[in-house]
């Protein structure tokens, strides 16, 4: 089953390249930072999606709180729009 997890506080350097790069070692299946629609710029967020939750379940353990370019991560698993 895939899983996928939100990232908060993104620097905002890091676009979805650089997003996908830093979970590499979780085997990310895909990665996406969101952005303004009418700046395009980043909005501090995104989302990284997994194949295999075990190795999601062990990037929220190892990553959250952790240091990106001077940001403290939130490194969560997503809930549904409401």
């Amino acid at each position: 089953m895939a899983k996928e997890l939100f990232i908060g506080n993104l620097p905002w350097s890091v676009d979805s390249d650089g997003l996908k790069q830093h979970f590499a070692a979780y085997s990310p299946t895909q990665a996406n930072v969101v952005s303004d629609r009418d700046s395009g710029r980043s909005r501090g967020f995104g989302f990284v999606k997994f194949d295999d939750d075990a190795q999601a379940d062990k990037a929220v353990a190892e990553l959250n709180g952790k240091e990106l370019d001077g940001r403290e991560l939130t490194v969560r698993e997503a809930t549904p729009r409401q």
